[in-house]
């Protein structure tokens, strides 16, 4: 067997994963582990029945695509941030923040136009799956490039307690603080989270299970404010570990009637978040700041869209797809304040910028299917 068609790979997987996944929950290691388990084995390591080129084939647009273009894009804008002037750190932490796109606009919309299931669509999920992965570690790095020192807290005075429990820890400190949350919670996540949800799922009180889940959600998010973080990010990463939880189809039934409107709601709060006084009071700034970083985000991707062999439309719907700013450059443009790594006003600028891209993401693929059509 030399593995070559498709329904032979096709076996061997779903072989693996029947034989192994049962095995994994019986000895108490639940399907996640036994899944990678089952991929170990069947693997270049292992009985060699998946050839290497496929692993890479498969993984190559999320690590290649999504870590070429979040590595590009920070470089070029950070290039050009430093040519304006600013500091080396502040331009590394624009440029990382910058090279983000917006998932929710960006899914949605290419769902609405029945897109996603596209080269375009699969390549651009890819790119924003790794994005969403590559926020933790640039959250970690935002104390460490801090231009100047936090300022002293006097405990004799008590004119100022802390909020955090990182407030007033060096750099290196906050880094570790923010690295070792995460730690601890996909740690919790991988063995107490199971058996916690099993015993509210015996209950068969729906509600009950619902109200676990908001519990779970709302308590990362809080673990979140005490480390300095932002409770948006709280709730992605809670998502996160209720997305390896065995119930996460009821989860996702529980929360389909809302999904829309909660959606919604994200929309209408980068609406209102855009601050119409400041860019009316600095058009020519907001301008450059918003074409130029369409302008760079589009050729980025359009090259690398040349690079791992997209058809010229398809590269277009790419590049278009993905050239807005993202929803977490608010959180992390916040954070980045918070850690000295950059002025409110200079921040509160690019964020308005990046609320108007996002806006328009609608708008530039209306005009890739005008171009094309």
């Amino acid at each position: 067997m030399h593995g070559e068609g498709f329904f032979f790979q096709a076996f061997v997987y779903l072989a693996a994963a029947v034989i192994s996944v049962p095995i994994a929950n019986r000895a108490g290691l639940g399907s996640v582990l036994g899944y990678l388990i089952a991929g170990v084995v069947i693997g270049p390591f292992g009985f060699k029945l998946l050839k290497p080129s496929l692993l890479w084939r498969l993984r190559a647009p999320i690590l290649g695509m999504g870590g070429l273009q979040v590595g590009v894009t920070t470089a070029i804008l950070s290039i050009i941030c430093m040519f304006l002037g600013l500091p080396l750190q502040t331009s590394l932490a624009i440029g990382m923040i910058l090279s983000l796109s917006s998932t929710a606009i960006v899914l949605q919309t290419l769902q609405e136009r029945r897109l996603i299931k596209t080269d375009a669509g699969q390549s651009s999920f890819s790119v924003l799956l790794f994005q969403d992965i590559a926020v933790i570690p640039m959250l970690a790095l935002m104390p460490l490039l801090a231009v100047k020192a936090a300022p002293a807290i006097s405990a004799a005075n008590g004119a100022h307690t802390s909020t955090t429990w990182v407030e007033g820890l060096p750099a290196w400190g906050q880094a570790g603080a923010v690295i070792g949350v995460m730690t601890a919670i996909i740690i919790a996540g991988m063995f107490f989270i199971r058996p916690f949800f099993r015993a509210v799922a015996r209950t068969k009180l729906r509600e009950l299970f619902t109200a676990a889940s908001l519990l779970l959600v709302i308590g990362i998010a809080l673990l979140m404010s005490r480390v300095g973080l932002s409770p948006a990010l709280g709730t992605f990463v809670a998502g996160v570990v209720l997305a390896n939880s065995e119930y996460r189809h009821e989860l996702e039934g529980d929360i389909e009637p809302f999904k829309g409107l909660l959606l919604g709601l994200f929309f209408i709060a980068v609406g209102a978040s855009i601050d119409f006084g400041m860019i009316f009071s600095r058009p020519l700034d907001i301008a450059m700041l918003v074409s130029g970083l369409v302008i760079i985000k589009f050729l980025v991707l359009l090259v690398l869209g040349k690079i791992f062999k997209m058809g010229t439309d398809q590269s277009l719907l790419f590049a278009f797809s993905l050239a807005e700013g993202g929803e977490f450059a608010f959180v992390l443009f916040s954070f980045a304040v918070q850690s000295h790594v950059l002025e409110q006003g200079l921040a509160n600028i690019i964020i308005g910028a990046v609320a108007l891209s996002m806006a328009m993401t609608p708008l530039l693929l209306l005009l890739n299917e005008r171009k094309i059509h």
